[in-house]
């Protein structure tokens, strides 16, 4: 397959991009049971699944 320089965030992300686009590890990622997409035999994660998560987050409080 194929590699792109792509200039927006595809809307479904594998294991590796999703951890990198919530800027945490892949273990850390996989401890978090968020929902999957199944397309054939991948499983992939929805970026408003993904940001739908980070919304949710505790903001500090200064």
């Amino acid at each position: 397959m194929a590699r792109y320089d792509l200039t927006f965030a595809p809307r479904l992300l594998s294991s590796a991009c999703a951890a990198a686009y919530l800027g945490i590890s892949e273990t850390t990622l996989r401890t978090l049971c968020l929902p999957r997409r199944i397309l054939g035999t991948r499983r992939l994660y929805d970026r408003y699944d993904l940001e739908a998560f980070a919304d949710g987050l505790e903001i500090e409080s200064s």
